[in-house]
């Protein structure tokens, strides 16, 4: 349970810091740990959640949210979060695997190469 909470404070951290909300770590965190890819999707929400409120907060008081712009993200996120737990019923635990590792890779890829020239998205 100590060890749940260390990495709970590390993922908190790189999360709040990134701005992606801790699943791409949780998620493959909670695999390694031997739970079904469902089950760690479905859980890592739970770290989610509080964590975005505590982030949202501390970073409102430094002046860097725009509440109008995440607001209209969060109508289609909130559309789009019913969406996917359908869709996550009807993969199997090794092709969840290999689709969100390639999520992944690609993202990673991405930042990397934009990081060289200057782009912003």
């Amino acid at each position: 349970m100590i060890i749940l909470v260390l990495l709970g404070i590390i993922v908190g951290i790189l999360s709040s810091g990134s701005g992606l909300g801790g699943g791409f770590l949780v998620v493959p965190l909670l695999i390694f740990l031997g739970r079904e890819a469902k089950l760690a999707v479905g859980t890592s929400f739970v770290f989610i959640l509080m964590v975005a409120i505590s982030s949202v907060l501390a970073h409102y008081r430094l002046g860097n949210v725009d509440i109008k712009t995440g607001l209209l993200l969060a109508l289609g996120g909130v559309v789009g979060a019913q969406i996917g737990p359908h869709l996550l019923q009807h993969l199997s635990d090794q092709n969840y695997k290999r689709i969100f590792s390639a999520l992944l890779v690609i993202t990673a890829v991405w930042l990397f190469a934009s990081s060289f020239n200057g782009s912003k998205g």
